[in-house]
């Protein structure tokens, strides 16, 4: 018998829960669902009370951790990233495992020798992306290097979307399906690249302003824009010497221009508080940012008049719809901006029950074998069932619960701090998502010369 631990049970969590919940008869699992708010839990164990139960759970009283992890054999952690570390400290304290979906931190690496030393494996990055872009990125690279293939660029696109058919009349082509303040803080670091030998650096100023279109076969055209550090992945792909890297973020075409003049409003700011009032107005809000100009000039004209854009254009189409030159309240006192434009986004940009979000991720290869240049595309599309069991839990979830099975069955037998770069991790996962959820890259290859 196996005893998993679940910390955290948002949004993402939902298809994981399901698959853990389908496989515990018959693997012997014992789980719990420790979460804040456990109560919505309670409808989708209730079947599952043989083994399965939700309890409360709150980080900030961290000698939970204590209580919780030793009753376990295996932790998973849905926490915000920030959280992790208490968690990856008390599974080495404990001899448990932990598998988690987000990125590794220079704190949790420094983790690795002790969870050696004590047999324990801190699996980080097996979600969607970080995740699933490592696994079918390695699983391509090994194909193309199987060939005697020589690497000459490299570049990973990933986004969350929405279905074309729930794209309604949102000219953002967007909404949140996962945490809306990272939605809005993202970015905001210089994205470092390489390009042809050249090293690239794209300030966060600028960062919504250079991107680049891709296709994706029946989903028609995105635009693309650089990730903080694609430089770090070189080495973990075995890439060091590529000449071109980059990793970055899909959204549909028009998003960016539009994103990129909030930033330059300073919307996006996340670093001062305004000292405002929760009565303050959208618009009185918007004109504080703006120079004194003209009482007859609208407030949208001195909008596009200060940031040099068409009065009636897409960009002010978008800014328009938001609500920005409305008389709704802000809602919240003494706020950043940034947590005002998220106040804002969370309605606008919320899920209806009925909405399909849409996950795309695309990797571009090109290549030298055989005294030949080839272009190589890995595309994946995956649509949500509904608000509630979306594209994106399918995608971060369902990895995190397959790497969980294999390591319970003591398939896995790496220790310390890992992510999926090995094939024996990346394999069994993307043959079990393609053979059961039909979540599988489909393949295009063409000789260039």
């Amino acid at each position: 018998m196996s005893r998993i631990l679940l910390l955290g049970a948002g949004r993402s969590a939902s298809s994981l829960i399901t698959y853990l919940l389908q496989h515990a008869p018959t693997e012997g699992w014992q789980l719990t669902v420790a979460d804040v708010n456990p109560a919505h839990l309670l409808p989708v164990l209730a079947a599952h009370r043989a083994y399965a139960r939700a309890v409360p759970f709150d980080i900030q009283r961290e000698e939970l951790l204590d209580e919780l992890v030793p009753a376990a054999d295996i932790v998973i952690s849905m926490l915000p990233a920030l959280l992790h570390l208490p968690v990856a400290r008390a599974c080495v304290r404990h001899g448990r495992h932990l598998v988690t979906a987000s990125y590794v931190s220079e704190e949790m690496r420094g983790l690795d020798a002790e969870a050696r030393a004590a047999g324990v494996l801190i699996l980080m990055e097996c979600g969607l992306d970080p995740g699933l872009d490592h696994m079918s990125a390695m699983q391509a690279l090994g194909h193309i290097r199987a060939r005697g293939g020589q690497l000459t660029a490299f570049k990973s696109y990933c986004g969350g979307l929405m279905a074309p058919a729930s794209e309604g009349d949102n000219p953002w082509r967007y909404k949140f399906t996962w945490n809306p303040r990272n939605v809005v803080l993202a970015g905001q670091s210089t994205a470092k690249f390489l390009e042809h030998g050249h090293p690239r650096f794209i300030p966060y100023q600028q960062l919504f302003a250079r991107t680049e279109m891709l296709d994706v076969p029946g989903y028609g055209q995105f635009e693309g824009y650089a990730n903080r550090d694609s430089l770090s992945y070189r080495a973990p792909y075995g890439l060091d010497d590529i000449p071109t890297i980059l990793r970055g973020t899909l959204r549909r075409p028009g998003y960016c221009a539009a994103w990129q003049a909030l930033v330059r409003l300073g919307l996006t700011d996340d670093s001062v508080h305004l000292g405002n009032s929760a009565a303050m107005t959208w618009a009185q809000l918007l004109a504080s940012y703006l120079p004194v100009g003209k009482t007859e000039t609208s407030l949208p004209q001195q909008l596009a008049a200060y940031l040099g854009l068409e009065a009636n254009g897409a960009e002010m189409q978008r800014l328009q719809w938001l609500g920005l030159f409305t008389e709704t309240p802000v809602g919240l006192a003494d706020a950043t901006p940034a947590q005002l434009l998220e106040r804002l986004l969370t309605t606008r940009w919320a899920l209806e029950p009925g909405d399909q979000d849409m996950i795309v991720m695309q990797h571009l290869f090109a290549f030298e074998a055989d005294g030949r240049m080839f272009q190589r595309t890995s595309s994946l599309v995956v649509l949500g069932d509904d608000a509630t069991h979306t594209a994106m839990a399918k995608t971060v979830g369902l990895p995190v619960a397959m790497a969980v099975r294999r390591l319970a069955q003591g398939k896995i037998l790496h220790r310390g701090v890992v992510i999926p770069t090995h094939v024996d991790l990346y394999e069994p996962i993307l043959a079990e998502l393609a053979a059961d959820y039909g979540i599988a890259f489909v393949e295009h290859e063409q000789a260039l010369r």
